[in-house]
């Protein structure tokens, strides 16, 4: 099995984007804890999709890119407390969860696509 390239593409875009928010919140808004949560679910999509490139049947195939929209819906999540706290604001949180929702809606598409081809 082999993960579609546009996911691979967007997934390690969208995950060089959250080490940058990490990092803006870390510096500029002192947030520890929330901070390290979107990290390590954010970066997480992509590693998932990664490790689905070597999958070793359609099952683990389809269980990498399952995992990995688990981790988007909980990075929407985090972004949501960010924004309902006042922590970011409305440009940034709505820009950054549109990226996570686009990649929620192109991993559920991989997902059903390769059930389908059973």
């Amino acid at each position: 099995m082999k993960a579609d390239n546009q996911i691979q593409t967007a997934s390690k875009a969208f995950a060089l984007r959250i080490i940058r928010f990490y990092k803006y919140l870390n510096e500029e808004k002192n947030i520890k804890v929330l901070s390290k949560q979107v990290l390590r679910s954010g970066t997480s999509i992509g590693a998932n999709v990664r490790e689905s490139i070597n999958a070793q049947s359609k099952m683990d195939f389809i269980n990498k890119m399952n995992i990995a929209l688990k981790e988007a819906n909980e990075t929407e999540y985090w972004l949501e407390l960010l924004y309902e706290s006042d922590i970011i604001d409305k440009n940034q949180f709505e820009s950054i969860y549109d990226d996570c929702s686009k990649l929620s809606a192109i991993l559920t598409k991989i997902i059903k696509t390769t059930k389908a081809n059973n």
